[in-house]
């Protein structure tokens, strides 16, 4: 998978990767109603209301299958980077989740509710203090491809996974529906942000 095959992943989007769980099943635990899911293509999803268009704040979720993996691609929001969302995503099974909005980047490596890994790629963030796999391999992925946003990092998790996910997919009909932030897994949030390392084991309630 190459990054230029991704315009969909250069910025303003948030998506995660779950592994053996159907669509419903993670609309669900993102806090959202399955049934108010409709088969939409890309042009269609891009007319429903989210963000400052919507009341309150709206994000547009589209997820499907493919293989062992299920994505879910976020637009207008920044619920699948949240570290309370992701303790319940991940639950049972492990996701991964790259964001890339509004200046912030974030890659985020979770398994049975517990951070693994959590970091903002770039060159002019310091290496994390902590056992950090992909650290090296995201680096060099944003060094090589130059100026693409976060699509080589999403394009090195899906080589990864070996899943394919280009705008010609991304493009299709899928399932999409919207969600209130309001309506996503929340707990009361502390002093941290989703830039400064792993969430200590812990710490976050798993509903």
């Amino acid at each position: 998978m190459t990054a230029d095959a991704l315009d969909w992943a250069v910025d303003h989007m948030c998506v995660t990767f779950t592994r053996g769980l159907e669509p419903a099943e993670v609309f669900t635990r993102y806090g959202a109603d399955p049934a108010r899911s409709r088969l939409l293509d890309a042009d269609a999803a891009s007319d429903l209301p989210t963000g400052q268009f919507a009341a309150g704040t709206v994000s547009l979720l589209r997820s499907v299958r493919l293989g062992e993996w299920t994505f879910c691609v976020e637009e207008d929001g920044v619920i699948g980077s949240w570290p309370e969302l992701l303790a319940v995503l991940s639950r049972g099974t492990e996701t991964y989740s790259v964001l890339s909005t509004e200046g912030l980047a974030v890659f985020q490596h979770w398994r049975d509710g517990e951070c693994l890994e959590n970091f903002e790629p770039g060159l002019e963030h310091p290496r994390p203090g902590h056992p950090s796999p992909w650290w090296d391999r995201v680096q060099e992925a944003l060094t090589e491809h130059g100026d693409s946003g976060m699509a080589p990092v999403v394009a090195l998790v899906l080589d990864h996974l070996g899943l394919t996910l280009d705008d010609a997919t991304l493009a299709a009909p899928l399932p999409t529906l919207t969600l209130a932030e309001d309506d996503a897994p929340s707990a009361p949030r502390g002093d941290s942000y989703a830039g400064e390392g792993p969430v200590p084991p812990g710490a976050i309630e798993i509903l």
